[in-house]
């Protein structure tokens, strides 16, 4: 692995020389090479398989400290070289790569974790048969994601942004013999086809307003003229949010992460942390510049006043972090608990981005992407301890069997929770509730605050059931600490999700990219208590009122009391407010109506009247003239002499 990434980095030398911003290529590259030589040639050795997919992705996250060196920390953009691909009309797209402060930012992110996860994935998967396909596929899904998060253009970005949900199938489905997660991989594909058909239109509506698909030249155009997209301005914004409303599963097409669980442990650590499921934020926070331009709707619903394409985007991300808080509430199954948490934190994000805070939201998806994958990762390792139970009520007194687990697990806790002063959440949660109490969104700060104190709650009640109290079976009886391979990723994922709030890494996203109001400023570890003490005083009193209920309920608990005290919303919120049931009931039946009446259109307009009515038409024709056809000179004569009369009488 290190020889590689030693003769990646010597083959970049050249073109970094010349232009740095050219690394983009090997960046891009190297994970894709590394899978097709999976694919074809090395599927058969163990040991290759991991050569080349462990080392293009750390080569890739080397290179990357290079770009972020290059540009993340002077602050200036650069594409690289650029490929023409085709022209359409008056489409014109090239293959290219935009290299800034954000992209540079996010490779680190997805290349980084992707890294950990190969690596910890070498212990986890050791006895599958299908060992080569599962690294096979994660390089490919890496490859897809860096796309994403290069691309500068929305076609290009477009074209990735379908690869990631081609190889997130194959992944959520990696385990096809098993019905539910063939089902699963069905659902996730199908649902954010939902969400990528509006993005498709969207993007068709802005180039015809625009001219354009290059996010340079969007955003100088609509900085010259904020009023091009006219009276459509946010309705191409709102097709634009579809496609991250299907990737990163906000309300309504939010169904498909919770049973994303149904892939390998390392598989829901890399698409519920830094990487598919962050592309529709940082799609959001890519184009930002196109929202801003967006038009309000006068007098929406009369009583609500101006509504805004970014006031919807507020709402609906706010809704869903809720709903998936109250869901994971009661929840028994420790994926799942992460798998709304993911939901729940998605939607601070994007209403982050809704309340005019992109800079918050892209800080909370970095800090966010280190304590979820090391949450994720960790509930694997529990996993794999309790030979693959997962129901934390039949897990009990695990601190003592898993010291290492328990303590990186217990820091991803307070990350994600948003300990204040100590971990890297605090600081970003902080910087969302600042931009909602800044501009202007007092509703929505009250119900950030209430999300804070419910993650705290399920999160401290998920510590409490599983690592504490006594053994509640044998399974959790004999769990022993995990190998090192899966460990010291662990270990690792911990230094961020303490390490990033002591580096000034809000005030980079706000100086780099929007120039809006800041939601973030310098003053160190004390600066939220500084300069806006009212988000941090609420922000803390929330954590610590939801740890408070959480210990009074689920301390020393062998069973959940909150079904008996909850009664009816308790089966409510276990399954899920019903939403798959309802999904069922009512769109199953339309679909089915549309794909008949579809069926019968095929069958007997096109296929019948069209297809065999021209068939059996010519069929006919030729027969009656085959009829004809005696070889008698008499009846020729008579169809002659016929035919001329008929001439003539038509004539005259």
């Amino acid at each position: 692995m290190e020889h590689a990434v030693t003769h990646a980095v010597a083959a970049s030398n050249a073109a970094y020389s010349a232009r740095p911003e050219d690394l983009g290529w090997f960046i891009l590259a190297l994970p894709l090479i590394a899978s097709l030589a999976i694919a074809l040639f090395l599927h058969r050795s163990r040991t290759l398989t991991l050569f080349f997919s462990i080392g293009g992705v750390v080569a890739s996250f080397f290179l990357s400290w290079v770009l972020f060196f290059s540009f993340g920390t002077t602050g200036s953009p650069s594409s690289a070289s650029v490929i023409p691909w085709f022209n359409a009309g008056g489409l014109h797209v090239n293959l290219g790569l935009s290299v800034d402060g954000l992209s540079s930012l996010m490779l680190l992110v997805v290349t980084g974790v992707s890294a950990l996860v190969q690596i910890y994935s070498t212990a986890y998967m050791h006895g599958d048969r299908s060992f080569a396909r599962f690294f096979g596929s994660l390089s490919f899904f890496t490859f897809s994601m860096l796309g994403i998060v290069l691309a500068d253009n929305l076609v290009m970005m477009f074209l990735f942004w379908e690869l990631v949900g081609v190889s997130s199938y194959l992944l959520i489905g990696f385990w096809f013999e098993r019905p539910a997660a063939a089902e699963a991989a069905k659902k996730a594909f199908l649902t954010n086809r939902l969400g990528d058909f509006g993005f498709l239109l969207g993007i068709i509506l802005v180039w015809s307003l625009t001219g354009t698909v290059q996010f340079s030249e969007l955003a100088a155009k609509l900085k010259d003229h904020p009023d091009i997209l006219g009276s459509w301005s946010s309705i191409a914004g709102l097709l634009i949010f579809c496609g991250a409303m299907g990737k990163s599963a906000q309300f309504p097409l939010h169904v498909w992460l919770p049973d994303a669980m149904e892939g390998p442990t390392p598989v829901s650590a890399l698409i519920h942390a830094a990487t598919m499921v962050a592309a529709g934020v940082y799609l959001l926070c890519r184009t930002f510049f196109l929202f801003q331009a967006t038009t309000a709707w006068p007098g929406f619903l009369v009583f609500l006043g101006p509504v805004s394409a970014l006031d919807v985007i507020a709402v609906i991300g706010g809704f869903t972090a809720l709903l998936a808080a109250l869901i994971a509430i009661q929840q028994n199954d420790i994926k799942r608990i992460l798998a709304y948490s993911t939901l729940s934190q998605l939607g601070y994000m994007v209403m982050a981005v809704g309340v005019g805070g992109p800079d918050a939201a892209m800080y909370h998806l970095t800090t966010h992407a280190a304590f979820k994958a090391l949450l994720f990762l960790g509930a694997g390792s529990v996993i794999h301890a309790c030979h693959h139970e997962q129901d934390i009520w039949k897990m009990g007194g695990l601190a003592k069997k898993l010291p290492v687990t328990f303590r990186t697990f217990a820091i991803g806790t307070a990350a994600l929770a948003g300990f204040p002063l100590v971990t890297s959440g605090f600081y970003s949660k902080d910087a969302i509730l600042v931009a909602a109490v800044r501009n202007g969104h007092p509703v929505l700060f009250g119900l950030g605050v209430l999300i804070a104190s419910m993650t705290t709650f399920y999160m401290v009640r998920l510590v409490l059931v599983a690592f504490g109290g006594r053994c509640r079976t044998s399974s959790a009886e004999h769990a022993h600490e995990s190998p090192i391979q899966m460990t010291w990723p662990l270990i690792a994922l911990a230094i961020p999700s303490i390490g990033l709030a002591w580096l000034p890494l809000g005030e980079y996203l706000t100086s780099h990219f929007f120039g809006a109001q800041r939601a973030m400023e310098e003053g160190g570890l004390f600066g939220p208590f500084n300069h806006a003490p009212l988000a941090a005083v609420f922000g803390t009193g929330a954590i610590i009122f939801g740890a408070w209920a959480s210990f009074t309920t689920y301390w020393n608990a062998d069973s959940d009391p909150l079904p008996r005290k909850l009664a009816f919303w308790s089966r409510v919120l276990r399954n899920r407010f019903y939403f798959d049931e309802i999904y069922q009931t009512i769109f199953y039946p339309i679909q089915d109506a549309i794909a008949a009446l579809c069926g019968w259109i095929d069958r007997w307009v096109f296929s019948g009247f069209f297809v065999r009515g021209a068939h059996g038409t010519t069929e006919l024709a030729g027969r009656a003239l085959r009829l004809v056809q005696t070889g008698n000179l008499q009846t020729y004569t008579f169809l002659f002499v016929g035919g001329v009369a008929l001439i003539i009488l038509i004539a005259l």
